[in-house]
């Protein structure tokens, strides 16, 4: 479904947790405009971070949802940063039907007075890597760019610069409203040219990805968070001049993969030494997953029988 938008179009629409695409019509560039609030709300309030914590996680959040949105797989997604900083990791995946969770580790006594949610300050020198993985039987592409860049959107736009020949602009927005988190990301793509041989733009191609990036950057912080602004009606506010197509949204929701299923294959499959190392002095054993704190609890007895799985 494609539909051209207009000051009349979808007055009375709501959009929060949706992946909207849509096309810059004299240009052709192609972007999605990514609008998060009960998904990051949720997935940044079970853990208890300080505040530019959450906020740098909110911001991965975001930014994976716009990378992930942009490809064609079945499987999952993941974006995860690993660095020397008071956050030395961070991961969040995205399956392809949309389910997203994700999770930070916090060294606090790294974390600097008055720290602020960049890169340099939190992650610290490291990589990002971003990792398609579509089950068994087919091959992982994996990507790594150093934390080159003040936010996690400029150390992506570093790499595409430098490996990915697609022109990308990125704009995210994090705060809260109402004491809930609210995240959004806007991405303006120019595909590359299939003709052989061409690779720089012309000077009209040139001119206008210069001016969707100055229209991409005159969207507020307040616009792509506000949720009393549709996405269709804030993408027809930048762009109507140039003519703006939307294709059908694509909902986000937060969700998490692990089951008592899952953990017992874990244990099933590690050295009996190991799962005793685990044990609590009562002999039974907990395990908690770092992305939802679901807790999966096994008694002496069942983890007899799982050391034993032929019993």
């Amino acid at each position: 479904m494609v539909s051209r938008l207009t000051a009349e179009t979808d007055a009375a629409e709501t959009g929060d947790d949706i992946v909207q695409p849509f096309l810059i019509e004299t240009s052709q560039l192609r972007g999605r405009l990514v609008r998060l609030g009960s998904v990051v709300d949720t997935i940044v309030s079970r853990h208890d971070y300080p505040d530019v914590v959450s906020e740098i996680l909110a911001e991965t959040i975001v930014v994976a949802g716009i990378l992930a949105s942009g490809l064609k797989y079945d499987g999952v997604f993941t974006l995860q940063t690993k660095g020397d900083g008071a956050v030395p990791t961070m991961v969040v995946d995205v399956t392809s039907d949309g389910e997203v969770r994700g999770y930070a580790k916090v060294v606090v006594e790294r974390l600097p007075e008055a720290a602020t949610a960049a890169v340099p300050v939190l992650l610290g020198q490291g990589h990002l890597a971003f990792t398609v993985d579509q089950g068994e039987h087919t091959q992982r592409y994996q990507g790594l760019v150093a934390l080159a860049g003040e936010s996690v959107a400029e150390c992506i736009q570093h790499y595409m610069r430098q490996s990915d020949q697609l022109d990308s602009g990125i704009k995210v927005a994090v705060g809260r409203r109402d004491g809930a988190w609210r995240a959004s990301g806007l991405m303006v793509q120019r595909l590359p040219d299939e003709a052989p041989g061409r690779v720089a733009m012309s000077n009209v191609e040139q001119d206008d990805w210069r001016r969707a990036m100055v229209l991409m950057g005159s969207a507020t912080s307040d616009e792509l968070l506000d949720p009393d602004l549709p996405p269709r009606q804030l993408l027809y506010r930048l762009f109507h001049e140039d003519g703006v197509r939307v294709y059908r949204p694509r909902d986000v929701r937060a969700g998490c993969r692990c089951s008592r299923e899952r953990v017992t294959r874990v244990l099933t499959n590690l050295p009996a030494g190991e799962v005793a190392e685990l044990k609590e002095p009562d002999g039974t054993l907990a395990v908690v997953c770092e992305f939802c704190h679901a807790e999966y609890r096994f008694t002496a007895d069942e983890l007899m029988v799982l050391a034993r799985p032929d019993a």
